[in-house]
């Protein structure tokens, strides 16, 4: 298959929508609703959902950015400092949004006298709808592509090379896609242990992670010392963190 779609959906003058910036508001709108249906099918406050989403928003723009410069490109962005808030020249790392929201999250649960995992509970599903949103806005940007492979499944992304590739992209979106559908018809009973529901959701995200790494090409700019990619060695205390939460005891 040969991939070769615009990034751009439309263009007047100088104002253009991209179909990432597409995507990703629509990963943040669906997210917010189904949110809101769980909080509502779970007789909970509703309004929580219009709380979360600045301090949310802003911690994944921020903690995204913030890992990609220093986990990814140290050398460029401590050497030019400004350069990190020069985000629309793109750079963001999923790892640092996901911490960037949890902080997002734990000012809310304060302000509200809430436990922190409780809302973590309830987030863990629409953040898949969000992920899955924001890996096919990678795709529409011919971006996150897996390396060459002889596969009949490849694709060749015509904008970046004539190689075929594993659509690195569409593993990581169809594989989130699959673990909400999963989740989704758990949900209930895994809602009434506090922390299980996040914990799976850990696992699941970074195992899918650390195993579609496996066909991309290191990301960094530098060669990790481990034999792991750096997005692998970032995955992995989310993954322990997720086994925790999951082994951990609760009282139901």
């Amino acid at each position: 298959m040969n991939w070769n779609v615009d990034p751009i959906l439309f263009q007047f003058g100088a104002i253009s929508l991209h179909w990432y910036g597409l995507l990703f508001a629509c990963g943040i709108w669906g997210g917010a609703a189904l949110l809101k249906r769980m909080l509502g099918e779970s007789r909970q406050n509703t309004g929580l959902v219009d709380e979360l989403f600045f301090p949310v928003f802003i911690g994944i723009i921020v903690g995204a950015r913030l890992m990609h410069c220093l986990a990814y490109e140290p050398d460029f962005y401590l050497a030019h400092p400004l350069e990190i808030l020069y985000i629309w020249k793109g750079g963001l790392a999923s790892h640092g949004g996901g911490l960037g929201a949890i902080l997002g999250v734990m000012w809310v649960a304060r302000k509200n006298n809430l436990k922190l995992m409780y809302l973590l509970d309830y987030l863990a599903l629409p953040t898949l709808v969000f992920a899955v949103c924001v890996r096919m806005g990678n795709l529409m940007n011919s971006e996150i592509y897996g390396k060459v492979t002889e596969g009949p499944w490849a694709v060749i992304f015509e904008r970046v090379d004539m190689l075929p590739r594993h659509p690195a992209q569409l593993y990581e979106a169809m594989g989130y896609l699959l673990m909400a559908l999963v989740l989704w018809q758990l949900r209930r009973s895994l809602l009434a242990a506090q922390g299980k529901l996040f914990g799976g959701f850990l696992i699941g995200v970074f195992v899918i992670r650390m195993l579609v790494e496996m066909v991309k090409p290191e990301q960094a700019s530098y060669i990790p010392s481990l034999p792991l990619t750096v997005g692998q060695i970032l995955s992995v205390p989310f993954i322990l963190v997720g086994i925790w939460l999951w082994l951990r005891p609760v009282n139901r």
